[in-house]
């Protein structure tokens, strides 16, 4: 037994951390940030690092300094029941339900459609390919013991030499000003605001709660079994992985800003980044593209499809084997991509603007505890109203789910009252209101 890895070692387990959290969005939603944000592009770029970095990181601390096995122990804090409920909606919106099928269709819609041939019908090119992406899945998920070589040492390796290509290419021949450049309307003002609610879509925060059991396993396996050694090396990982996903993260979101002194503001950020990749490497721009975007899918469905499968297995160890739970939800994520990635969002988001909050409470009730006692009713209650402050904010976001369970009237008016409305951040003050409560309300014997 060893109490720490070697410099290769740690340096392999951050490049598995960073490959399993960059996947396609983000690639994407910086560049489009920085589009949108132009001159304001550094405090919005501040507020995207907030949630896409610097929560994704504490959750990773949380993880480790709490010596937690996963999200099901770290969540059993607020109650047994809850737990189970979490950690199951957790890794299914963000495995096989909605991000594991998003992985197929975006790199599909993002490098593939801008290639395919007059006359062929895009369902069945959609078809074919999610077929491909597929059994690539199931390959490589039968293999969990192999993830590290196959994300961290080598998949994740290429991505980064396809990223630091077009980054070095684009500072060394930037096409205008950042500063020269309008931003839109939602970023004249409260861009910092706008930054942070965006790096909701990147959904790392959620993520570094699901992807502790594979970093956590990974280096049981290569020999540290200490539980303190293993909370300090996933705390080193991610404090190393975050830091580097950070300083790419700054320079899409400047490429972005760059690029509306050439080009028009993109509709999104897959085709903002089409239209970069042609712009520096001309014909092989759309293929640059095509391999990029397909990596950092491919690598990020394998951690969702292994880390689903090996929390369900010891989960539920009566139902299924970790074999078995791969092939179902990789054929509920092959089934899911063929609807379209339009329609994968739509019923996604919801559920993922509900989940943010909880995850982000958590995170933060969890180092509260180490530094400082945390009782378990503050658990509850802060987990009570943040769920009900997520849940005005997703109706206030999604007004056609306002409208399907009849709740304009409560949306009207948390729209008024509620501190923070204006944001979609009711969560937060809903936050501190459970905290405020459970500390006024006397302990129990």
């Amino acid at each position: 037994m060893k109490n720490r890895l070697t410099f290769i070692e740690t340096l392999s387990v951050t490049s598995l951390l960073f490959g399993l959290f960059f996947g396609s969005g983000n690639l994407i939603f910086p560049v489009s940030l920085g589009q949108m944000a132009g001159a304001n592009v550094g405090a919005a770029s501040a507020g995207f690092l907030v949630t896409a970095v610097g929560m994704p990181l504490l959750g990773v601390v949380a993880l480790g300094l709490s010596k937690c096995d996963g999200v099901r122990e770290l969540s059993s804090k607020v109650g047994r029941a809850y737990s189970i409920f979490f950690t199951c909606a957790l890794y299914l919106s963000i495995g096989p339900l909605f991000v594991a099928p998003r992985c197929i269709t975006v790199p599909f819609d993002v490098g593939v459609v801008p290639m395919l041939p007059a006359g062929v019908n895009p369902r069945l090119a959609l078809f074919v390919f999610s077929a491909a992406m597929f059994a690539a899945l199931l390959w490589f998920s039968l293999r969990p013991s192999g993830i590290l070589t196959w994300v961290g040492r080598v998949l994740n390796p290429m991505l980064l030499v396809m990223l630091g290509w077009l980054i070095v290419t684009s500072l060394l021949k930037p096409m205008g000003s950042a500063s020269a450049i309008t931003p839109e309307k939602a970023y004249a003002a409260g861009a910092f605001a706008r930054g942070v609610l965006e790096g909701y879509n990147t959904m790392d925060t959620v993520a570094a709660l699901a992807f502790g059991i594979i970093v956590i396993n990974v280096i049981r396996d290569l020999g540290v079994s200490d539980p303190d050694a293993v909370a300090a090396s996933v705390i080193k990982a991610g404090v190393f992985s975050c830091a580097f996903m950070g300083l790419i993260y700054v320079a899409m979101t400047y490429l972005g800003a760059q690029s509306r002194a050439v080009y028009p503001l993109a509709e999104n950020g897959g085709l903002a980044l089409g239209v970069i990749s042609r712009h520096y490497f001309t014909g092989f721009g759309a293929i640059f593209l095509a391999l990029t975007v397909l990596l950092a899918c491919l690598k990020t469905a394998i951690g969702l499809i292994v880390s689903n499968a090996q929390t369900f297995a010891i989960m539920f160890p009566n139902a299924m084997s970790y074999n078995k739970w791969v092939v179902l939800f990789c054929c509920i994520s092959f089934g899911l991509a063929n609807l379209g990635l339009s329609t994968i969002i739509k019923f996604s988001l919801p559920i993922l603007l509900t989940l943010y909050p909880l995850a982000i409470t958590l995170i933060l009730m969890t180092l509260w505890e180490h530094f400082h006692s945390c009782p378990k009713k503050t658990f509850v209650f802060v987990t009570l109203f943040t769920a009900a402050g997520a849940v005005l904010d997703t109706l206030c976001m999604m007004s056609d789910l306002a409208k399907l369970f009849h709740a304009q009237s409560l949306v009207s008016w948390a729209s008024r009252v509620m501190p923070m409305a204006s944001y979609n951040m009711i969560w937060i003050p809903a936050a501190l209101a459970g905290l405020i409560v459970s500390l006024l309300l006397p302990n129990r014997r």
